[in-house]
């Protein structure tokens, strides 16, 4: 298995829009640079990137425009997995080409259902395809929302054709067990939680770190437990980052992120999302805001 080019704490990085819902380049910019000076790298079009609501084209754009603003590729690793084949292999060669240090790799998720051999078949192409030796895949397991899973041995007969490629995977299923049963199965894997709050158990196992929604907003917390998960202090800061993680989670993650960016940073111009999803009501605003207010919650330098 090659060497790690991520490990800690990335976040799907949100993605804030102007009023004609095209995306705001310099408040992505902005978000992006406190994540870095947060020690948080970049996921961008994840699924709290709002990801599949950007075409392809977008994305490119996207990427190119970050770089030009001078943030470095290697911290970034997008979302390039897409319905489409072609869609995957244009996206993902062109992550590639700009020096992304890895890509985040849904699975074709609109037909369910499918096998095995359909989803490597899948991914072999791509792989095939972009036909570059720098492109380096971490699979994206999300069974609740893309509804076609990475099972056990799939990942392990990708790991095994595609060695240098295929290096590891976010598990999104909220499933501990889950995580065991992939450090367990294939120890030199890199595997990133999907949820903070199961960040202490993967580095206990021998995770690589964690891949958060909620990173957004809560970075250096996130950031603390895994620099310090072998401290005697872990799990009390553990207990803290599951506790906001709770709070955020209790109301719509995707306008609730934006709501807690918009008001911390005092840019109300955050609350923009793309339909189908819809902002936070009124009430459920009044009610994150005096939520995170109750257990002491802040985003230091967030503010412009």
């Amino acid at each position: 298995m090659t060497e790690k080019p991520f490990s800690g704490l990335l976040s799907p990085v949100v993605t804030p829009f102007k009023a004609d819902l095209s995306p705001d380049i310099d408040r992505l910019a902005r978000h992006c640079n406190w994540l870095l000076s947060q020690n948080c790298q970049l996921a961008i079009f994840g699924t709290n990137s709002e990801g599949t609501s950007l075409s392809v084209e977008e994305r490119m754009e996207i990427m190119d425009a970050l770089i030009d603003k001078g943030i470095d590729p290697k911290t970034m690793m997008p979302g390039t997995g897409c319905a489409a084949l072609t869609d995957t292999v244009k996206l993902t060669r062109h992550a590639v080409e700009k020096g992304v240090g890895g890509t985040l790799m849904l699975p074709p998720f609109y037909y369910k259902n499918v096998s095995d051999d359909g989803i490597y078949a899948s991914f072999a192409e791509v792989i095939e395809r972009v036909g570059d030796t720098n492109l380096k895949i971490y699979l994206y397991h999300f069974p609740a929302m893309s509804q076609v899973p990475f099972g056990i041995d799939l990942i392990g007969r990708l790991i095994r054709d595609y060695p240098d490629t295929v290096i590891g995977i976010k598990d999104s299923s909220g499933d501990p067990e889950n995580l065991a049963n992939m450090l367990r199965e294939y120890p030199d894997f890199h595997v990133f939680c999907g949820t903070e709050a199961l960040l202490f158990e993967n580095m206990r196992l021998g995770g690589t770190g964690c891949i958060s929604a909620t990173a957004n907003v809560n970075p250096a917390a996130i950031h603390n437990v895994y620099a310090n998960w072998q401290s005697d202090e872990a799990e009390a800061l553990q207990a803290g980052i599951s506790e906001t993680r709770t709070v955020v989670q209790g109301f719509p993650m995707i306008p609730s992120l934006k709501k807690l960016i918009a008001h911390y940073s005092e840019d109300p111009d955050w609350h923009r999302v793309r339909p189908p999803l819809v902002k936070l009501t009124p009430p459920q605003e009044t009610g994150l805001i005096d939520a995170v207010t109750a257990i002491g919650f802040d985003m230091p330098g967030i503010r412009k």
